[in-house]
């Protein structure tokens, strides 16, 4: 496996390697020693998954209590992925990174708690699994719009076309955003 900074302290991109033939290909998307040496957690306490369409955003979701640490990958299709940085103490508050995450290219992004977290689907349709460092915390449960001018992350899909849950839209602006210190 291949671990890479981003441009936000905490955040990897981790590229497996794949083994490809004419019956189709086999990685490792979880080797726990290897994992623990470039810094993540060893314990997780939940897998997660879920099926999307395209143009489906969801995010940007966080927990104020009981804070996650999220393993994200793609198991079909395509998706944009961020992550923002809402730790008030950081240098890089309010920044992100993007990366795309594809059944293809089998890349995994690490974000560790005080992240917002959002993805939009690329592809016709797409499988997002990730593994989490504490449990859902209904009460906790957070969400900045996905659009907010002040964070201007760069959709590839306009206002019109996203398709978001009443909740999502809902979202408040980053200004206003209960953070982490």
């Amino acid at each position: 496996m291949k671990f890479e900074e981003t441009a936000l302290p905490g955040l990897l991109v981790i590229t497996p390697r794949i083994f490809r033939d004419a019956r189709g290909y086999f990685f490792e998307n979880y080797n726990q020693r290897l994992m623990s040496e470039a810094g993540l957690p060893v314990k997780w306490v939940q897998d997660n998954f879920s099926f999307s369409k395209r143009n489906v955003m969801r995010g940007i979701h966080y927990q104020v209590t009981e804070p996650q640490g999220k393993l994200v990958r793609v198991t079909q299709g395509a998706v944009f992925d961020v992550a923002v940085d809402l730790r008030r103490s950081s240098p890089a508050f309010g920044k992100h990174v993007a990366v795309e995450l594809s059944a293809d290219n089998g890349r995994m992004f690490w974000i560790p708690a005080g992240f917002g977290h959002a993805f939009l689907v690329l592809s016709d349709f797409a499988g997002f699994a990730y593994k989490v460092t504490d449990y859902y915390s209904p009460g906790g449960e957070r969400t900045i719009v996905w659009n907010d001018p002040d964070l201007a992350i760069p959709w590839p899909v306009s206002s019109e076309e996203a398709i978001v849950s009443e909740k999502d839209a809902a979202g408040v602006c980053f200004k206003d955003a209960e953070v982490f210190a």
